[in-house]
């Protein structure tokens, strides 16, 4: 086992986890910038790690029937949850998911890095590409774009937002 099937705690234990929980931080929606384990003093605050699969899957990879299979988990997480006023959604993977356990047609709502959807309820579904190894290192996803993604959710949200985030979409 590693990363999440490991340590309890999703993003914890793997590369995607470092930009996500450091960003998170310095947003102020966590109390620390790095998270070990589901037991260490990290909290989430005004925020909430919600996957489209309960468990890793090979190469990080689920499969749609994968996908499908879990939704009905996310449904139900997500409909305890009313209150929520913003998804982001890390990469097309957690987009559809989210979608789909909204019961929302796909067509209406596709994916992009920084798109922003207005949802019914007052809500919104706000993309990122999605925070792995393999994005941050070939520079398709840049700490900027996501702190801008991550800034974008908190303002829908009305949340404070980082006055130097909002603009820190070059891929820098």
């Amino acid at each position: 086992m590693h990363g999440a099937n490991r340590t309890g705690r999703p993003f914890t234990g793997d590369h995607a986890g470092v930009l996500l929980y450091r960003t998170l931080y310095e947003a102020g929606l966590a109390t620390g910038a790095v998270s070990v384990s589901a037991n260490d003093p990290l909290r989430l605050l005004e925020a909430r790690i919600a996957n489209a699969v309960k468990c890793v899957p090979p190469e990080n990879k689920p499969l749609p029937a994968e996908i499908r299979c879990c939704n009905a988990y996310l449904a139900a997480e997500l409909g305890r949850l009313p209150q929520v006023r913003v998804y982001l959604a890390l990469g097309r993977v957690a987009h559809v998911a989210v979608l789909m356990a909204l019961g929302l047609k796909l067509r209406d709502y596709p994916f992009g890095h920084a798109r922003e959807h207005a949802l019914q309820g007052a809500r919104w579904l706000v993309d990122s590409y999605h925070c792995s190894r393999y994005n941050t290192s070939t520079g398709r996803l840049t700490p900027g774009m996501f702190r801008h993604a991550v800034a974008r959710a908190c303002e829908r949200a009305g949340l404070p937002a980082r006055a130097d985030w909002q603009d820190s979409t070059q891929r820098v």
